[in-house]
């Protein structure tokens, strides 16, 4: 069986599996549990008590076993030294298997309930740890897998996943409950990627997952920094619906809660109604969430819709749900709806929160009202609701999303005479906004001033400042801040690296750039959209179409759907070189895909066109757009006057003017540019 270093008490060192082909040493990995061993720690002894008191048999006293697995006594080698890679002994101590024969009469009902009360506590995981294998040696429970799966989960909840793998390698081969314990364990330790391979083994080899490892990934994906992949929902949810398992209302609503927070309300809609066809109700947090990625997505009708059918459904709006979509209100600069729904609220007796005073404080600022959003801070006080940082961060972002970043100290001003403490949220929108308005200096600042504060940067943190100094072109000092922030104990999270990737992909770093994907992989991390999208990008306008391909063609085989914005980059990359047959090939593999056209890639497609001096071509793309309901914008526009001064057509370029103007498109500066250029070759032929 499997020996882990600093899990076992020392008693367990020479407890290995009779069968030889089984046993694995491992090396000193990482160290589990620095607490003393149990047979000397007062707590461990206690909790002894409680398991001993717990199992209520006078038929079995398993002190003695305790003891032996536990005592120093009981770490004395095996021939050849369990310390070295050697075969496993063959021989035991005679007091050992008097020992055993005690407990041959004990079923394995009674192990199992030993077992689950031991790896309950971290005190006495260890001996749990040591049981299993001596069980095993002396044959005197059979269920070895169900034995494994109960260490296995308790391994996941101790947040000892590291551990939970190395145990599981010692199983011969894999086995339904040792994989779901492991699905289960990944899940609850933030591994999502890690559970999904673990999901796609176990149906590799026929078996069923259970119900509630479906969940737990799904609330591990919500958990994570990054938002969840909708494909990868998609996939997930596919792989349910193969099996014969059926989703209660508790999973669909799970479902429902991950694709709105992965920015996909429609899926999520769709959900909603396949749980209310088959007569269940979805529970208020997924509620909740649809209403906030409706609002979020400024669809505050369909937002006001579903509020309004589960209100006359019979769930009771809470806070939370008020909160939802007062953010769609927020969000499309409704105000006066923003103060109906706060006065709704007091109306139906629903207090207000924190959130709920710092969307409306939202509101005021950005219609510019912030004497009005100081009076409401005050009425928060008077409503013994106490301004908390993260209203004044929330009113720190509209300021900084509105450009007046300049105001940044005189909110931190305000705040601390307000009595407030800033805390790591706001630190970190400070940072975003001194980043995004290029004060790099400023951002670091704010960043030294937050470790002096005691606040503990998260990876939000770290990230926001390495994609400042990325985006202000500040590579290397990106590379060292990317450096730290794994020096400081905190792991990068996907967004981390598809920062990282795109900065040695603009650098065309590009064997760096491999061992940083690989790097991500190593992790566990799974590369999601984003990640396939920038590498496809940063490949792309490169030339290196080659490279480009191959990530998109990967991207599909992992189960993913390109989005617009990946066709759009590599049309975007064919254009910049002028090479419109493959950009109109793209174009075609994108429709294959199913993947509507937006703008973006038509405006791509024309310039593709402009660029081959293939003007003919690059209208017939703005007719495209007509008969498709697409309208066409003033990069549109824009983009096929540039074509037509490519081929010297300048007498045709005031007329693209003329219908840019009446189709509603207000002219920007490169537009005029463009009809000045076009003008003035036009004198000159004149002239001429």
């Amino acid at each position: 069986m499997l020996l882990v270093p600093h899990l076992l008490p020392p008693g367990a060192a020479r407890l290995v599996s009779p069968r030889p082909r089984h046993y694995v040493h491992l090396p000193d990995p990482v160290t589990v549990a620095a607490s003393a061993a149990p047979s000397t720690s007062s707590a461990a002894a206690a909790t002894y008590d409680s398991v001993l008191a717990s199992l209520n048999s006078r038929r079995y006293d398993f002190s003695p076993l305790l003891d032996f697995i536990s005592s120093p006594s009981a770490s004395a080698q095996g021939p050849g030294g369990a310390g070295k890679e050697s075969a496993p002994p063959t021989s035991l101590d005679p007091e050992e298997l008097r020992l055993a024969e005690t407990y041959r009469a004990v079923p394995a009902h009674v192990w199992h309930t030993l077992l689950k009360n031991l790896a309950a506590s971290p005190d006495t995981l260890p001996s749990a740890a040591a049981l299993v294998p001596w069980l095993e040696r002396h044959r005197l429970c059979f269920s070895s897998d169900l034995l494994y799966s109960i260490l296995i989960h308790a391994l996941g909840r101790h947040r000892r996943l590291h551990h939970a793998l190395l145990l599981s390698s010692s199983s011969p081969a894999p086995s339904p409950l040792t994989l779901n314990a492991l699905i289960s364990a990944s899940a609850l330790n933030g591994r999502p990627g890690l559970a999904l391979q673990l999901l796609t083994l176990l149906r590799r080899h026929g078996f069923l997952s259970d119900h509630p490892n479906y969940t737990l990934i799904l609330q591990s994906l919500v958990r994570s920094p990054d938002p969840p992949d909708p494909n990868l929902l998609e996939t997930l949810l596919f792989d349910l619906l193969s099996t014969s398992l059926e989703p209660d209302a508790r999973l669909l609503s799970d479902f429902v809660a991950a694709f709105a927070h992965a920015g996909d309300p429609d899926r999520a809609l769709s959900l909603v109604s396949a749980a209310q066809a088959q007569g269940l109700t979805p529970k208020s947090s997924a509620v909740v969430a649809l209403l906030s990625a409706l609002g979020a997505a400024g669809r505050v009708p369909e937002a006001e819709a579903v509020f309004l059918e589960f209100h006359s459904s019979g769930l009771q709006p809470r806070t939370r749900a008020y909160n939802a979509l007062l953010k769609g209100y927020v969000k499309i600069g409704a105000l006066k709806d923003a103060e109906l729904i706060f006065e709704d609220m007091e109306r139906c007796g629903v207090s207000p929160d924190e959130g709920t005073y710092s969307l409306l404080i939202d509101a005021y600022t950005n219609a510019g009202r912030w004497e009005s959003a100081r009076i409401l801070i005050k009425e928060m006080e008077a409503n013994d609701v106490q301004p908390n940082s993260y209203v004044f961060s929330r009113i720190l972002a509209s300021l900084r999303d509105k450009g007046d970043w300049q105001k940044s100290f005189a909110i931190l001003r305000e705040m601390r005479s307000n009595g407030v403490q800033p805390d790591r949220h706001f630190y970190n929108v400070m940072i975003d906004t001194f980043g995004k308005y290029n004060c790099l200096h400023h951002a670091m600042d704010v960043f030294d001033r937050m470790r002096l504060d005691g606040i503990t940067p998260d990876e939000i943190t770290w990230n926001t400042l390495i994609d400042a100094h990325c985006k202000a072109g500040r590579h290397d000092r990106a590379m060292e801040l990317f450096k730290q922030m794994q020096q400081s104990g905190c792991i990068p999270c996907a967004t981390t690296y598809n920062i990282m990737i795109n900065s040695l992909g603009e650098q065309e770093k590009w064997e760096e750039l491999k061992e940083m994907f690989e790097k991500m992989k190593g992790q566990g991390l799974l590369p999601n959209v984003v990640t396939y999208t920038t590498l496809v990008d940063v490949y792309g306008k490169s030339g290196r179409f080659k490279e480009a391909i191959e990530f998109l063609e990967a991207m599909k085989a992992s189960g993913m759907k390109p989005s617009p914005t990946m066709y759009h980059a590599l049309v975007n990359a064919y254009a910049q070189r002028g090479l419109s047959e493959q950009a109109i090939n793209a174009f075609r593999v994108m429709r294959a895909d199913g993947i509507k056209p937006t703008v973006l890639v038509l405006n791509s497609l024309i310039n593709a066109f402009g660029e081959d001096r293939r003007d003919n071509e690059a209208f017939s793309v703005l007719q495209y757009m007509k008969e498709n309901d697409l309208k066409p914008d003033v990069v549109t526009y824009t983009t096929l006057m540039k074509a037509l001064v490519r081929v010297e057509k300048f007498e045709k370029v005031p007329a693209v003017y003329e219908e840019m103007i009446s189709s509603g498109c207000t002219p920007d500066r490169k537009a005029r540019a463009m009809l000045r250029s076009a003008l003035r070759y036009m004198k000159q032929a004149h002239t001429w």
